[in-house]
């Protein structure tokens, strides 16, 4: 721990917190980054600025950089790295300390100032109010009673379990999302996209903010419905009964939509008067079924409690075209799905992580209890046919009678064989009513229950909706997104689901719309239950919930059922909302949008290369696995596009590819200059859409930067085998020290088993200049003006055409010089290209030598045809070449008039890249043999699109750095199209066995 020398003050009191005066680089009087503000204190309860002057030593007893644990160091960060208020820097702790006047100058504040926070209400209308309110809705006055009657006491409560099931698990999954991390505005969109990553989140809020759009219209046609029969019992419909449902029910989503744009608190205080309704109605439904049944109920089916009625009601009774077990619960199915109430208005939230866990089980838990109490009770009241009319009473035991209500003294027989009874549990949708003992408080129940999920459903959908088109996931929603006011009420968003709302609403049949919802919940179901399974799996390191209860195995069982019954409710449904998710998060996986939220994918991508990679070094390398993995000497990638654009042409989805930068000069100067720049570099070459990576070495000089890379770059087998570098131009006019150093990194590169492949190009391959003509000086060091950068095009982006590829295959390198060219022919840019292999030969043999090269290529499967013999290679170059090449290398030669070697040693002393004339006249032969290459270059290749020739290799210590790049200067000389000069390590590349 970094100390500072304690100046003669009396320490100030502190409440278990310090902070440190110092400034480490700082000039006198100057303000650091953590110098405070005036005013501030020590002793504040809450986190605030603390006095320049002060010294808070109490936890250790000395004076020091460091701080303690703080919550406000953790807050609002984002990746790696990023800086954090309050937390002194690495530099801050490590670096030397310049204390000035034996003093140390105040700087540190340990907090930022408390951010006011938006007001609060979730203490007003917990979630478990909010859920439970949302759960009891519409189908649970309208068609449980229904339910039970169709499929029975013991299927119906099967059919209410397996819901539950589903839902109960999702709500685990979501108990354990909202506790895995600090939880704000959004709702389930939110907890699911910032635990889960936007792939999976951007899918499920959208699916589930249009499932709960379309809540909406359900909810409000169960509460039309309510009202049409109010109407049709006094005969006061307004149009007729299809109708009347489409009227009101577009008056009353209305109606609510000012409610909702009122403002939370009016939303809140009505659910709270909504939930009160409901008590009162369950309450009333209790004691109507233990009030002796009056002559009317009794003329409707209800008779009080009855074993028998209790017995023949536990088994099914299917009627209709729903009357199937999966129909009836695609149907019961959405009366569950209000679970996520309460997650959907995290934001409003005071404590999300405690409330959503807690109310939304409990909400569940009595919801459930609701459901099986309703069902059995009304399922021991009610007979399943009634006709309502008093004149139907008969004596106990008459003759002609049939059926249960026979035994009570009632016969319905003749309304039950023609399937024309009004009244009883498969017939009467309002039952509830009709056994309570105050039958409007059921009425003013519905109107509760189907107003308040409403308006849950109405709320929900715009919060979610407008959190993910903040996100900018998707296009053309960004519009909706806009809030307004204090709160950033969704206002655009409300109207879209009003819209949404209105057109379900016309449709004006609940049984209908109800299994369209239980598709994309269960869904939404199956997505939030898989996502959480494969977090877990994935060993994400962010993947923490607090939550005890959550199981990776219930998440997994919980998705595999929602999408089991998904397909058993409506196959093609369930195709539709998959197609849906399919595409929805292949457009997020396809677009990458800008987005970094530590998501369960990146994770699972890390954990899938990193298995991929230990895998990789068990399996011994073969020839026919062999891949061409580039250490690319690009500095900056972007002063070197040609060259990146051409390594990364053959490696894209084939190979590694490995931008190597080295920065000379002082380590302490140069650090914060990678640190800065990397970030920028690799968004460029993603810009590019260049698979490739960057790495940058900080060294004292070009080739030390390069022997690190070369030795430290890559990842067990996923290792650089090819240096790939630029051709150096100015090698003449450059310093001596440079031109060792280039050809040096040739020889390091070679020594370490590495493949060489130089590139020419006849307008150069550096635009630094160019790029540095029109940036301004104050952004030469943004990371970002780096990836806006205006991209420079290359030949290698453009298509060829029908040009040529010629391969100069003039020494035997293990198959390089052809492998290159052959997988650059294979990219659709280069793919109309003809690919021509030269070879050096005899005149007299030429027949016999082309055979040979045609039947070994044939054998590597490469799939080149053209073969041309060159018999005059060895021809004697043209006499002004010659000149060219002895005036090239004038400047560089020692002259020593073949003196002895310990002469021409002397000479050279200090200067080791001077030629002696020994030199010159040794290696005579191979000098004139460039001269001539370059020559035939000229003659065969002029139009070319890409020349790819096998160069000389200069032996260290018998041939100076500059007659080698005097070879390759006269080589490459005057050639139009680029050239890569490729040279392998003398192993096999190629091979044509089958093992």
């Amino acid at each position: 721990m970094a100390e500072l020398p304690i100046p003669d003050v009396p320490p100030a009191r502190c409440s278990g917190r310090f902070t440190i005066s110092t400034l480490l680089g700082m000039e006198e009087g100057g303000r650091g980054p953590y110098t405070p503000t005036e005013g501030s204190s020590c002793d504040s309860a809450q986190p605030t600025q603390l006095s320049s002057s002060t010294l808070c030593t109490r936890t250790f007893g000395y004076n020091t950089v460091d701080v303690v644990p703080a919550y406000e160091h953790y807050a609002n960060s984002k990746g790696v790295g990023d800086p954090r208020k309050g937390r002194p820097s690495l530099a801050d702790l490590h670096s030397i300390l310049k204390v000035t006047g034996g003093l140390a100058v105040p700087i540190a504040s340990l907090a930022s100032p408390a951010i006011p926070c938006p007001p609060r209400w979730g203490s007003l209308c917990p979630p478990q109010i909010r859920c439970m309110l949302n759960i009891w809705g519409v189908i649970l006055y309208l068609r449980l009673p229904w339910i039970t009657a169709q499929a029975g006491i013991a299927l119906t409560w099967l059919i209410i379990l397996m819901s539950v099931t589903v839902t109960t698990i999702t709500g685990l999954s979501i108990s354990a999302i909202s506790t895995n991390g600090k939880v704000k505005s959004g709702g389930t969109y939110f907890l699911i996209s910032r635990s889960l990553g936007p792939e999976l989140g951007g899918s499920i809020g959208l699916i589930f903010a249009f499932a709960n759009a379309v809540a909406v219209a359900m909810h409000t046609v169960g509460f039309a419905e309510t009202v049409r029969d109010l109407l049709q019992e006094h005969n006061s419909l307004i149009v007729d009964p299809t109708n009347d449902i489409r009227i009101i029910g577009v008056i009353t989503v209305t109606v609510l939509l000012g409610i909702s744009l009122a403002g939370m608190e009016w939303e809140a205080k009505a659910q709270i008067l909504f939930f009160l309704v409901i008590l009162v109605s369950f309450i009333n439904y209790l004691v109507g079924t233990v009030i002796p049944a009056t002559a009317e109920k009794q003329a409707k089916g209800f008779f009080s409690y009855r074993a028998d009625i209790f017995v023949q009601n536990f088994v099914p009774n299917w009627r209709g075209p729903e009357g199937s077990f999966f129909g009836l619960f695609s149907i019961f199915f959405p009366s569950a799905t209000g679970i996520l109430a309460g997650a959907n208005i995290s934001g409003d939230l005071k404590d999300p992580a405690v409330a959503i866990p807690k109310g939304t089980l409990m909400a569940i838990f009595w919801t459930t209890m609701s459901y099986l109490v309703l069902s059995a009770t009304i399922g021991a009241c009610v007979v399943r046919d009634a006709s309502g009319s008093l004149n139907d009473s008969v004596a106990v035991g008459s003759p002609g009678c049939e059926g249960l209500a026979c035994s009570f003294g009632w016969n319905f027989t003749a309304c039950a064989q023609q399937q024309s009874c009004r009244y009883g549990l498969s017939n009467y949708y309002q039952s509830m009513s009709m056994v309570s003992g105050f039958g409007p408080l059921i009425t003013a129940g519905i109107f509760g229950a189907t107003l308040s999920s409403a308006l849950a459903c109405l709320v929900s959908a715009p919060k979610v909706f407008q959190c993910l088109c903040k996100d900018q996931l998707y296009p053309l929603i960004g519009f909706f997104g806009k809030g307004y006011g204090r709160n950033s009420e969704p206002i655009r968003g409300y109207m879209l689901t009003y819209v949404i709302a209105v057109g379900f609403i016309l449709i004006a049949e609940l049984n209908a719309i109800a299994p369209i919802i239980s598709n994309f919940f269960l869904c939404s179901y199956a997505l939030i239950n898989f996502s959480c399974f494969h977090a877990s799996i994935t060993n994400s390191p962010g993947w923490r919930p607090s939550f005890r209860y959550y199981s990776k195995w219930a998440a997994l069982f919980g998705a595999a059922v929602s999408v089991v019954i998904m397909f058993l409710l409506t196959w093609w449904a369930a195709l539709i909302a998959f197609g849906i998710v399919i595409f929805l998060l292949g457009y997020v996986l396809y677009k990458k949008p800008d987005v970094n939220w530590g998501s369960s994918m990146q994770a699972s991508s890390y954990n899938m290369a990193l298995n991929y990679s230990v895998g990789l070094s068990e399996v011994d390398e073969h020839i026919k696995n062999y891949r061409p993995q580039c250490l690319v000497l690009t500095g900056p990638p972007n002063f070197r596009p040609a060259l990146v654009d051409f390594v990364g042409t053959f490696t894209k989805n084939l190979s590694l590819m490995l931008c190597g930068n080295v920065l000379i000069g002082p380590r302490k100067q140069k650090m914060p200059e990678s640190r800065l720049m990397a970030d920028g570099h690799t968004k460029w070459l993603m810009k590019r859409k260049i698979k490739a990576f960057y790495t940058d070495v900080v060294a004292e000089d070009l080739r030390s930067g390069v022997q690190m890379l070369i030795q430290a770059a890559g990842l067990g087998k996923m290792r650089p085998n090819i240096l790939v570098l630029g051709y150096k131009r100015n090698w003449r006019t450059a310093s001596p020290e440079s031109l060792e150093d280039y050809v040096g990194i040739l020889h390091d590169a070679f020594d370490f088993k590495y493949g060489v492949c130089v590139m020419r190009m006849k307008e150069g391959l550096n635009v630094s200049r160019v790029l540095q003509a029109h940036e301004h000086p104050e952004n030469a060091a943004d990371p970002t003006t780096l990836a806006s950068e205006q991209q420079a095009s290359t030949i290698f982006q453009s298509k060829q055409g029908k040009k040529t590829i010629d391969i100069y295959w003039l020494f035997d390198d293990g198959g390089l010089t052809l492998l290159i060219p052959y997988l650059l022919g294979r990219k659709k840019r280069w793919g109309k290209c003809k690919i021509r292999v030269f070879v050096g030969g005899q005149i007299n043999r030429m027949d016999e030598e082309r055979k040979a090269i045609v039947s070994l290529l044939s054998k590597f499967r490469l799939g080149f045809h053209e073969v041309h013999i060159l018999p005059d290679i060895n021809q004697k170059p043209r006499p002004e070449h010659i000149k060219r090449f002895d005036e090239l290398i004038a400047p560089f030669r020692l002259n020593d008039g073949f003196k002895d070697e310990a002469a021409v040693n002397e000479m050279r002393q200090g200067c080791p890249w001077k030629i002696s004339d020994e030199e010159v006249d040794k290696n005579r032969a191979k000098s004139l043999r460039q001269v001539r290459l370059n020559e035939i270059l000229r003659d065969y290749s002029r139009d070319a699109a890409l020349i790819a020739i096998t160069p000389p290799i200069g032996r260290k210590g018998r041939c100076p750095s500059s007659l080698y790049m005097a070879w390759l200067e006269t080589l490459s000389q005057d050639l139009r199209p680029p050239i890569i000069l490729t040279r392998g390590n003398q192993e096999n590349v190629l091979t044509f066995y089958c093992q």
